[in-house]
Order: C-alpha cells, then sequence, then structure tokens
C-alpha cells in the first residue's frame, strides 16, 4: 500500500546511469499500485453503465428500422442514393443514353457537313480607308476595319456579298479579300447602299465556289443556325445558336440611315468581326448575313442581328446591275408609336396599322389622295403591324408601282390607290 506522494525533486531524474534510487524505486511501485486501483474501479463503472448503452443501441437500431432514423438521409449519404442503382437500372440508363448519343452524333453529323459546305465560300475582309477628324491641320486618319462576307454568283459573275459598314471607307485597291485556302484577291470595285448596310465587291473572273442560298422568308423562330466569320480577327470562327426572333425593324443600331429593317435575330454568339458573315442553317444555306450585336459592353451578349438573304440578294442584283439601289417612297411622316388610347379615339378596335401624322405636300401619298390622320391598314395583300412595317414594305415595292392600301378613316375603311415614288439616295 502506498504510504502517501513523495515529494517531486529535481535530482530524481540524475541518478546514476545503469542504476535506480530507492525514492525512485518507490514511485513507480507506489504509481502501479494507483493505476491498478483505478483500473479496478472503472471495470466495475463500465458494467454498471453496460445495461444502459445496449438499451440505447438496441433502440436506435428499432428506430431505423421503423422510421428511417438512423437512415442515410438522417446521418448523411454515403454516396447520392439516385446514383445506387440496380444493375438492370444501369442497363436502361446505358441504352437510353446510347440512343441519345445517337442522335447527337448524327445532329452534329449535320452540323459538320453544313459548315464543310459553306467554309469554302466564306471570306476574310481587310479594309484600310480614312475617317475625317475634325480641329485638326491634317484631319484625315488612317482607319483599318475587317470583317467577312460570302461568295456569290449573280448573272454568271462572281462577287463578294458583305456590310457597307465593313468596307464604306475604303476603296477597291485597299480592301483584301483572303479566301478559305489563303489565296488574296482585291475587288474590282466597291458598291454599296446606304439604306440597308449591303455591299456588293465584284471579283476577277475565276472558278471560285459560291455559298449556297436559303430561303429567309421560310426562317422560323426555333431554327437552329451557324454563324461564320472573323471575329477579332479570328478567321473562319463558327458559332451556334437558334433563331431568336424574326422581323426585327426599328433598331437603333449606330448605322446612320439604316432606314430598311427586317432583321433576324439569334443568340448564336456575334463579334465584332462577324459582320458580313453568313448566318447558315443547317443545311449549309446562307439565310442571313450578319450584321449587328445589341450590347452593353462591345461584345457577344446574346442578342445578334442578320440581313434577311431574300433582302441582300435584292439589293445585291440591284447593286451589279445599276450600281444603286432604287427603294420606294410614299411622301408621309408616320406616328413612332400608336398608342391605345388614340386608337380607342379614332375608333379603331385595337393599336394596329400605320397612323399617318403628315402627307408631304406634292408626294405620292399626297397625289393619291392620303390624308393627315389617316391609318393604313393593308399595303397591297399585307396587313401592315405598325409604322415601321410599312416603311419596309413601301421601301420594298419597286418606284413607279401603284399599290392599293386598305385605310382607316372618319370611323370606316376605305381604298387608295397610290403610285409609289422613288426615295432619294442618302
Amino acid at each position: 500500500m502506498c504510504l502517501g506522494n513523495l515529494p517531486w525533486e529535481a535530482n530524481d531524474l540524475c541518478a546514476t546511469e545503469g542504476t535506480m534510487s530507492l525514492r525512485d524505486s518507490h514511485r513507480i511501485s507506489c504509481r502501479a499500485e494507483s493505476f491498478q486501483g483505478r483500473a479496478t474501479r472503472n471495470s466495475k463503472a463500465f458494467r454498471e453503465l453496460l445495461p444502459g448503452i445496449l438499451l440505447f443501441l438496441g433502440l436506435v437500431v428499432w428506430l431505423s428500422g421503423s422510421s428511417g432514423f438512423g437512415s442515410e438521409t438522417f446521418f448523411g449519404p454515403i454516396w447520392p442514393s439516385s446514383f445506387k442503382t440496380s444493375i438492370e437500372e444501369r442497363d436502361l440508363w446505358k441504352k437510353q443514353l446510347e440512343e441519345v448519343e445517337a442522335f447527337l452524333q448524327a445532329y452534329s453529323r449535320a452540323m459538320k457537313a453544313a459548315v464543310k459546305l459553306v467554309g469554302p465560300s466564306v471570306v476574310h475582309i481587310d479594309a484600310t480607308g480614312t475617317q475625317s477628324r475634325s480641329g485638326v491641320v491634317d484631319n484625315r486618319q488612317r482607319q483599318e476595319d475587317s470583317g467577312a462576307g460570302i461568295l456569290i454568283r449573280l448573272s454568271g459573275k462572281m462577287y463578294v456579298l458583305t456590310n457597307r459598314h465593313v468596307v464604306n471607307k475604303a476603296t477597291a485597291n485597299t480592301i483584301k479579300i483572303r479566301l478559305v485556302d489563303g489565296q488574296v484577291l482585291q475587288p474590282l470595285a466597291v458598291w454599296s447602299d446606304a439604306d440597308s448596310d449591303v455591299a456588293l465587291l465584284p471579283l476577277p473572273d475565276l472558278d471560285l465556289p459560291p455559298a449556297e442560298l436559303g430561303n429567309s422568308d421560310e426562317v422560323e423562330v426555333g431554327d437552329f443556325v451557324l454563324a461564320v466569320g472573323s471575329p477579332f480577327g479570328l478567321r473562319h470562327t463558327v458559332t451556334f445558336g437558334i433563331v431568336s426572333a424574326v422581323r426585327r425593324r426599328g433598331l437603333q443600331l449606330g448605322h446612320a440611315g439604316l432606314r430598311v429593317q427586317d432583321f433576324l435575330q439569334t443568340d448564336a454568339a456575334i463579334n465584332p468581326g462577324n459582320s458580313g458573315g453568313p448566318l447558315v442553317n443547317l443545311k449549309g444555306q446562307v439565310i442571313g448575313l450578319n450584321t449587328a450585336i445589341a450590347s452593353n459592353s462591345g461584345g457577344n451578349e446574346g442578342v445578334g442581328f442578320a440581313i434577311p438573304i431574300n433582302l441582300a440578294i435584292r439589293v445585291a442584283t440591284q447593286l451589279a446591275e445599276n450600281g444603286r439601289v432604287r427603294w420606294g417612297y410614299l411622301g408621309v411622316n408616320l406616328e413612332d408609336d400608336l398608342s391605345a388610347e388614340k386608337a380607342a379615339v379614332i375608333g379603331l378596335p385595337r393599336p394596329c396599322g400605320a397612323f399617318i401624322n403628315q402627307v408631304v405636300p406634292g408626294g405620292p401619298a399626297s397625289a393619291g389622295g392620303l390624308r393627315n390622320g389617316d391609318v393604313i391598314l393593308k399595303f397591297g395583300d399585307t396587313w401592315v403591324e405598325d409604322d415601321d412595317h410599312l416603311i419596309y414594305l413601301v421601301s420594298v415595292t419597286s418606284p413607279g408601282e401603284s399599290v392599293p392600301m386598305l385605310v382607316w378613316r372618319d370611323r370606316r375603311q376605305v381604298v387608295v390607290t397610290v403610285q409609289l415614288g422613288e426615295r432619294s439616295p442618302q
């Protein structure tokens, strides 16, 4: 039995090597005896607690079986439960994945084929020009623009179709057209139209692959499309998206005088340098000419606009034949937005058509009998949606053509026929 704790002294740890002092020996024996007694007491306490521990564990097991208390969802899953499937279920998922993969692979092959079809017809354009600067003696500043274009054939001759804003500051001898094989050409001339932002560059007589052209009148919202161009100078870049909207008009796009608008809208990535490049359907057909973006940052934000190819080819054909484009002219000033309140005042059940604020004296509308306050409901065979729609319909109608119009006047419908004039060039 230990007689008590002996005082701890520094020299207890300084015994001669190989020996043990009496005090050390006594301390060790007391500690051993103390530990033995403590173990005996702990063992007794454990035996007293054991029944309670076993009861608690049994309760946990019972609850886990009856109420989910102890299930994986309570203590946290070892593996997501959705992954814990049987062999049969895993085989089912594999089969479904194979079916989806086959569809996606076919879809991918279609896109690859479309890119390979249109690719040789897409060109990169570098245009060097000058721009005036006010307030300086030498007011001519060198400016370099780049974009894309497509090869087309009109009446047996080869041209590059692109945007006017890509080449409008340059001349034919300061424009370089780079083909897909690296060959560099110069155009013979530069023809452009400010109203539509379309330009046409005639090429030397070479055997080049023209693009396949689609019918933009058949394009619908949701159609898959590819945009090809040279964003930031990266030639023949391809992006993918859908047609987000059609017939976008009245947009403020930064191109002064862009009066003829009927844009296709797409979320395919379009960035600076894409201008003039094609918007392509999955048949490899060009359905639009990428022209502009709506952006707060200057880069792609998923809202791009393309000129419908039918409109672009109409402009290009006139440029090739006449060097300029003839647009129809009516001679009216229109209200920007016919409100529901104003429509109710004049007896229309809802806002529709184009409201004439002023008839230009001596113009075609005046000669045809249109009046201030008239609402043009129908232009030829087409119902008029709003003022921007009427502007487009008039513009693409040939000057000199007589067009019957259904007009709302004095709370009733009347028909007026007007022979259109020609809009003065910008």
